[in-house]
């Protein structure tokens, strides 16, 4: 589940992590009144106005703008507010702007030049390990600097069940060139961000830039939170935190129908149950020259009326030209799960417009197929994988 900038910063925050302070505004209006509580309770002239949505590069599409008076905060959110902001994440039709973050300027004069860094906290899946990667190139697109300059890339591995050591914290300092108080700062930074990152069960924060203000403070100017879904049920009030208008809309009805569903690109819909046999089925796909439309595990149960929600969620997708069904029966029966196929499709009447694929082995899989062969539906059976791909291919000729 990822989290809005700014509900990231106060999670952040929550754990000890200095930030860039701010206030969200839905409206121009309530934007020029965060911009003056923010000047009451930070003293900053300067205000940076910023697109939530959860996408990377924001600035690019001009969803970042400094803001020099109250009505340039104003001008500028009138602007962002319900713009379909395009970044390089984002598709072309790019993500409505519900809202903004209305930023102090941390970017003052002083006795130094204000630093940028890049820093993130992630599991090392090759490892089983949290890994904290960092780069005294920040503001840049860490892809860019690890393809031009992978030498400032630094990783730092950290055991689970010690924890951080403050030697690594120390030794992270150190590597990003800092001195002093800035020293200081960036030990108590990392130690901070780390905690939060395992007490939040997140799977991915990343801070890009860490700021190194001219007054050598050190804090998160940006946040990207990435939250562990199967943890969820341990923070009720992160939980809550979640954005329905930024998440495909498809996969959010899905999941709450109590579907495994993530949308794809392709032209041939899937439903099976078990995660395996679902990227199992999702190479037939491919192999049979289509492209898979989905991922959709209707899990253990496959009656009528969870077959019918699955069909009904595939074919909101207008690029689907054929439907695959492979279930495997074990805890299910075969001839149950071609029942429940046959009482969907009857139900639906004529909102099935593309070709259906039903591929049933298991338990009573014979059964199954005679069912479906007599059903007298436009349902084409298979029981065999190379049978059912060959199929796929001939209904997409």
């Amino acid at each position: 589940m990822n989290l809005h900038e700014y509900q990231g910063k106060e999670l952040l925050n929550s754990f000890g992590v200095r930030i860039q302070r701010g206030i969200v505004a839905d409206s121009p209006e309530k934007a020029v009144a965060a911009a003056k509580q923010l000047t009451e309770e930070t003293g900053t002239g300067w205000w940076v106005v910023k697109a939530q949505i959860h996408a990377g590069g924001r600035g690019k599409g001009g969803g970042v703008k400094l803001a020099k008076n109250l009505d340039e905060v104003a001008s500028i959110a009138n602007d962002i507010i319900g713009m379909m902001l395009v970044t390089p994440q984002t598709s072309a039709e790019g993500k409505k702007v519900s809202q903004v973050l209305i930023a102090e300027d941390v970017y003052y004069p002083g006795d130094n030049e204000p630093e940028e860094y890049y820093m993130s906290v992630l599991l090392n899946r090759a490892t089983g390990k949290n890994m904290i990667m960092y780069s005294t190139e920040g503001g840049m697109d860490i892809e860019t600097v690890a393809e031009e300059t992978p030498h400032l890339i630094f990783t730092e591995e950290i055991d689970p069940l010690l924890g951080l050591q403050g030697f690594q914290a120390r030794k992270i300092a150190f590597n990003l060139g800092l001195s002093g108080n800035a020293l200081k700062e960036m030990i108590k930074f990392v130690s901070s961000l780390y905690t939060a990152f395992v007490k939040s069960d997140s799977s991915l924060f990343e801070i890009n830039p860490v700021l190194k203000t001219s007054d050598d403070k050190i804090l998160a100017v940006d946040s990207k939170v990435t939250l562990d879904d199967n943890a969820l049920f341990r923070h009720k009030d992160l939980a809550e935190l979640r954005d329905l208008r930024e998440e495909n809309e498809i996969e959010v009805e899905a999941n709450a129908a109590g579907l495994n569903y993530v949308d794809l690109d392709g032209n041939v819909g899937c439903m099976v149950n078990g995660a395996g046999l679902a990227m199992s089925t999702m190479d037939l796909i491919k192999q049979s020259g289509g492209e898979p439309a989905n991922f959709l595990d209707v899990g253990g149960t496959a009656d009528a009326k969870r077959v019918e929600t699955a069909f009904r969620i595939i074919l909101k997708d207008d690029n689907v030209k054929a439907i695959l069904v492979n279930i495997f029966g074990g805890i299910v029966r075969c001839d149950r799960v071609a029942q429940g196929v046959i009482d969907a499709y009857k139900n639906m009447g004529d909102a099935i417009k593309v070709p259906i694929i039903v591929r049933l082995q298991g338990t009573n899989a014979i059964e199954a197929k005679n069912l479906i062969d007599e059903s007298g539906l436009d349902v084409i059976s298979a029981t065999e994988f190379q049978e059912a791909a060959d199929k796929v291919q001939q209904v997409l000729a």
